[in-house]
């Protein structure tokens, strides 16, 4: 068996492990951790910002009326059902008045009687006052006596007496009928608006209790969106700015509206400001309450500052910041944000100077030992 030389053995692999080393060296160069990283660069601009908040919320009505009985009853009857248009006034149901009427009418009687007893205590005194003054007359030219003289002015007292006892007794069946005629009233419920039923919590029949709600009204014309929008960026957020709503049975239609005014309580809870945005013009059809909507509130436009892409934005060790490239590599630079505005556009308050080119989107994840390679657009970038 002929052996190989050791110096053609040496070469033959050199020449099987040189090409495979290049093409290692190649592929590390090119897609491995040593090959420069595609990245996007932008140049920060001293612009101003016109800053919007976006928030979500819900349609609500700013005048809703919870109606119910104001006495203890049975609901005899109800009127109208979820859905229901009602004017002011208009009767919605009405209590069981159980004996209420019988009362009325016996009070009603007990008044006419009275009336006729208060006419004929009338008459007495009339006739008394008259008999009187009559015997006063007589003493003043001694034609009787002072003893009949004081009878007869004994009998004014007393006549005037069972008067003033026959008005108080006739007033006073006056106020009690007055007060059945107002409880006989209260039996039936009335809308003390127009609008429109949205619920129905009892159903003929049912005993309820006085303040228990009965029939839910709310006025179509005073429908609101009660929204909330991020304390972080809600400063300046005031009453009176236009709003844009977007309802979620709307199609994408953009509905105009204002701020009616910024609640004075916050929720701590999701550190979350609330406000109340109303419609220009409402809708039509009217959007059923609680729908959701997404609601932009512009805000006034803020002085020119370094400003930046959203995207930029990079969190590196808890700290939130930009990489920055320099002649010498890249740097990580830590920012303090400004106002922003819905184009993805963010003003450095502190951290950042203009003109200086900082990275967009990555390819991959940065740090500073990064070789970077400069291209016009990243497909699935990395932020």
């Amino acid at each position: 068996m002929t052996r190989i030389p050791l110096q053609r053995r040496t070469l033959a692999l050199l020449a099987v492990v040189v090409p495979l080393l290049a093409l290692f060296i190649y592929v590390a160069l090119r897609s491995g951790p040593l090959a420069p990283v595609a990245v996007t660069v932008a140049t920060v601009e001293s612009r101003p910002v016109t800053p919007s908040l976006f928030g979500i919320g819900t349609v609500a009505a700013r005048s809703t009326y919870r109606i119910g009985p104001t006495v203890s009853g049975r609901l005899q009857k109800l009127a109208v059902d979820v859905g229901d248009s009602v004017q002011m006034g208009q009767v919605l149901g009405e209590m069981d008045p159980v004996d209420l009427d019988e009362r009325l009418r016996a009070q009603e009687a007990a008044m006419r009687r009275a009336q006729a007893g208060l006419q004929e205590v009338q008459a007495r005194q009339q006739h008394a006052e008259v008999q009187a003054r009559r015997y006063r007359e007589l003493l003043a030219v001694r034609s009787t006596s002072e003893e009949v003289a004081a009878t007869r002015q004994q009998d004014l007292q007393v006549a005037q007496a069972a008067l003033e006892a026959a008005g108080a007794e006739a007033e006073r069946l006056r106020a009690e009928h007055a007060a059945l005629r107002a409880q006989r009233a209260n039996l039936r419920l009335v809308a003390p608006a127009a609008g429109r039923v949205t619920a129905r919590h009892v159903e003929p029949g049912s005993t309820v209790v006085p303040g228990q709600t009965v029939v839910e009204l709310v006025d179509p014309s005073s429908l609101w969106i009660q929204v909330r929008l991020d304390q972080g960026s809600a400063n300046g957020l005031a009453a009176g700015q236009l709003a844009q709503v977007v309802l979620r049975s709307g199609g994408g239609a953009v509905l105009p509206g204002r701020v009616l005014r910024v609640e004075p309580l916050a929720d701590a809870v999701t550190e979350e400001t609330l406000a109340k945005v109303v419609f220009d013009h409402l809708p039509t059809p009217l959007p059923p309450l609680g729908e959701l909507a997404e609601v932009t509130v512009g805000l006034p436009e803020v002085a020119a500052a370094p400003t930046i892409p959203n995207a930029a934005l990079r969190r590196v060790d808890g700290r939130v910041g930009v990489w920055q490239l320099e002649e010498d590599g890249l740097r990580f630079v830590p920012i303090r944000r400004g106002a922003s505005d819905l184009e993805g556009n963010v003003q450095v308050v502190e951290g950042m100077k203009e003109g200086a080119r900082i990275v967009v989107y990555s390819e991959k994840v940065l740090n500073k030992r990064s070789t970077l390679k400069v291209v016009e657009r990243i497909g699935g970038a990395t932020r």
